[in-house]
């Protein structure tokens, strides 16, 4: 059910990302007088399709991992004399780049509109309140102490953990010293403390910022009672129930929801004696949790049951909403920030201070998006945005075959005025597929990777 429940978020997420990439083609040119043949959403042969009063054919294809807007224009085919004015290679350099940019601001305003959509819906967080520290950390060497709530990073306001995290990760490579503010209690001023870090995060594969800086968040005590088995894994093999407490592994009490995680995580393949309160009388079931390979390469213990909800105390929640108008600011400004943070992903890639194996394809974009799908419409659209603003910006970067390719070859076009010769752009058409391809190559290696 969960590989369905993957496909399904995959097709539906590439689906909407290149349907409104294509679309930005597709608008723009038809608004330059430019005639379009084909807007296709996937490749391979057309599941289904259609033709306008146009004359353009919309088509579904087979093979739903691109997309592409075919355009009139004589450098692919012979073109009617009297359809000359409208062939894309005809019409001016700026026009061509206006066609050529849409798609991927397509993208970023796809995003823009998801970030406004949550804005405006609300959405519900926690403090950022500091669990533990572990000694002899670079928080515990800063100052930081259990209970504080964190207010900043870096000089940026921050809200909750998965902005914190984002501040922390846009800082790789950073030595000296991290500044974060943090207050004793909601009523308290903040104080800034500076966090000694050297070489920040740098090749760490995947980068883990919080356990780095030694900062455990603080949770309420869960119970070590299941809220959901799933069918067909371990815990409901094992005869596990809604409703059991557990209260004991192999002899030894658990005292809490998260005891019982770790115990289980730490053993894969290891046949486990569970002794659960069901009904007010104790049984014991024999569980084996099942093997899941992470990033690192080592495995943990999967057992696909998780616990019961506990209500977090209203002190520690925040609830984040805006107006429709403030919201568009707020969107403008997340979008700039995560399009800040894939640029300078990318840059770090590149010059070697964020592994390349932190490179993503199919196999893990669709295992995300069904987690997402799962975890509710707000982690869902957060990474359709996401991705959405990584698409754009990859889509922009100069390399031939990718749209930034292409408008590398106009700009030199406005400044020597006159096109990119032929043979040049055959050549940079060459090292724009083998670059690709290796990058391909490598993101579906490293998903590969991901599954052993």
């Amino acid at each position: 059910m969960g590989l369905i429940q993957n496909v399904l978020a995959v097709i539906v997420v590439l689906g909407l990302l290149i349907t409104f990439h294509e679309f930005g083609h597709f608008w723009v040119a038809r608004r330059c007088g430019v005639k379009v043949l084909r807007f296709s959403v996937g490749f391979g042969k057309p599941l289904w399709s259609r033709r306008d009063r146009h004359g353009t054919e919309f088509a579904v294809a087979a093979i739903p991992l691109g997309g592409y807007v075919k355009m009139l224009d004589e450098r692919e085919g012979p073109v009617d004399p009297a359809e000359r004015h409208l062939a894309f290679n005809n019409k001016t350099v700026w026009q061509r780049i206006a066609v050529v940019s849409a798609g991927p601001l397509a993208n970023f305003l796809l995003a823009i509109v998801a970030y406004w959509a949550l804005f405006v819906a609300g959405t519900t967080t926690v403090a950022p309140v500091v669990g533990s520290v572990t000694p002899d950390s670079p928080a515990s060497q800063g100052g930081l102490t259990p209970g504080q709530e964190i207010t900043a990073v870096q000089g940026a306001a921050v809200r909750s953990w998965e902005e914190i995290n984002l501040k922390l990760v846009s800082a790789i490579g950073e030595s000296g010293a991290l500044e974060v503010a943090a207050r004793d209690d909601a009523t308290a001023t903040p104080r800034t403390y500076r966090l000694p870090v050297e070489d920040w995060l740098v090749r760490q594969d995947p980068p883990q910022p919080l356990t780095t800086l030694g900062v455990t968040p603080w949770r309420p005590m869960i119970p070590a009672v299941l809220g959901q088995v799933v069918e067909g894994e371990a815990a409901a093999e094992a005869g596990l129930r809604a409703g059991d407490e557990v209260v004991a592994v192999n002899g030894e009490p658990v005292a809490d929801w998260m005891a019982f995680v770790d115990r289980v995580r730490a053993s894969p393949g290891e046949t486990l004696e569970v002794a659960v309160r069901r009904d007010g009388e104790r049984r014991t079931l024999s569980l084996t949790p099942r093997r899941r390979p992470q990033e690192a390469g080592e495995a943990i213990g999967y057992i696909g049951a998780g616990a019961e909800p506990v209500a977090w105390p209203e002190e520690y929640r925040r609830e984040i909403r805006y107006g429709p108008l403030a919201a568009v600011g707020e969107s403008l400004a997340r979008t700039g920030e995560m399009t800040v943070l894939t640029l300078g992903a990318i840059r770090k890639m590149v010059v070697g201070l964020i592994s390349p194996s932190n490179l993503s394809g199919p196999i893990t974009i669709a295992r995300i998006a069904g987690d997402s799908a799962r975890s509710g419409f707000e982690s869902f659209v957060s990474f359709l945005a996401y991705l959405s603003i990584s698409l754009g910006v990859l889509n922009l970067l100069p390399i031939p075959v990718l749209d930034g390719g292409h408008l590398l070859y106009y700009f030199v076009e406005v400044v020597r005025g006159r096109p990119v010769s032929e043979q040049a752009q055959a050549v940079g058409l060459r090292i724009g597929l083998a670059l690709v391809g290796t990058l391909m190559l490598m993101a579906l290696y490293f998903d590969l990777m991901r599954l052993w």
